[in-house]
């Protein structure tokens, strides 16, 4: 299997048609056609369902693509890390996080680094952090910023100094914007928009599920969201409250939003972690000595 016919099959799943995918390429359609006809054969499945103007994928070419995804990721980074073994400090770092105002801190060294080397390139990828850890995992990301409570013991990490406030984004002209803080009472009866990954990732023992008495059982969830810009426009919409951490959505006066803390306080922490025994290129060294600099 070529790296060259990943990228034909990767562009005849993204354009939809052969035809297009050809003129993308700059290939004939036949010899297209027979590229993935011969990939087909090779991995003894069937890719690709074929119609009149267009092509739909498979089960199995859902599968292709996705590894061929990966596995194109994964040689760019290498060939950006060998490009960097030069004399001249140059190529790329891969971080993924999830939503976090406290991400700045990060982005504040980035910033510093392009001004002392203006080669290294940096490529921030957004997430929930079973998304972020799979590729953390699987080698496609250098360094990764998981919000608390999660299991990072399997990983060498920073703990970032600033705190994430969880509370709730609901409507300004909602009685519950009345209120300076919501507290657990408040929120038996509303239709609740929560983070679908919560549960899952917050141990019983933790603050989190404390502050909800261990479950989510009392509670009207209505909606759940990966990634909170979504969530913002369903409570635009009336749908119900925001369950979420502050300063990720637009809450000033241009806004129909607001923003009120739990009440007593909930806070998450943040750590950046990276694979134990991580072989680092030298962007990426940079990069860590310019973290422990800082937060060590």
């Amino acid at each position: 299997m070529e790296i060259r016919v990943l990228k034909y099959f990767l562009a005849v799943a993204r354009e939809g048609s052969v035809t297009k995918a050809a003129n993308y390429l700059h290939l004939t359609q036949p010899t297209l056609s027979r590229q993935l006809q011969d990939l087909e054969k090779e991995l003894g499945q069937k890719l690709l369902i074929r119609g009149q103007h267009n092509v739909t994928l498979t089960p199995e070419g859902h599968t292709l693509r996705q590894r061929a995804e990966e596995i194109i990721d994964m040689v760019d980074k290498t060939e950006q890390e060998f490009r960097s073994i030069k004399n001249v400090i140059a190529g790329t770092v891969y971080i993924g996080s999830g939503e976090s105002h406290t991400v700045r801190l990060i982005t504040d060294i980035i910033k510093d680094i392009q001004t002392e080397y203006p080669e290294i390139k940096f490529d921030l990828v957004s997430g929930n952090a079973q998304d972020i850890t799979e590729k953390l995992d699987k080698g496609l990301l250098d360094f990764a910023v998981l919000i608390e409570p999660i299991d990072i013991s399997k990983y060498d990490y920073l703990t970032l100094p600033e705190k994430d406030r969880w509370g709730v984004v609901m409507k300004k002209d909602s009685q519950l914007a009345k209120k300076k803080s919501i507290t657990y009472k408040d929120l038996k009866d509303l239709p609740l928009i929560f983070s679908k990954q919560v549960e899952r990732q917050n141990p019983s023992d933790s603050d989190f599920m404390k502050w909800f008495n261990g479950g989510f059982g009392d509670f009207n969830i209505v909606a759940t969201y990966n990634l909170i810009y979504n969530a913002g426009l369903m409570a635009e919409s009336g749908i119900g409250y925001v369950v979420g951490l502050d300063k990720l959505l637009n809450t000033m006066n241009n806004s129909n939003l607001t923003f009120r803390p739990l009440y007593p306080t909930l806070e998450s922490g943040l750590n950046i972690v990276w694979k134990k025994g991580q072989i680092f290129s030298k962007p990426a060294k940079v990069f860590l000595e310019k973290l422990k600099e800082k937060f060590k």
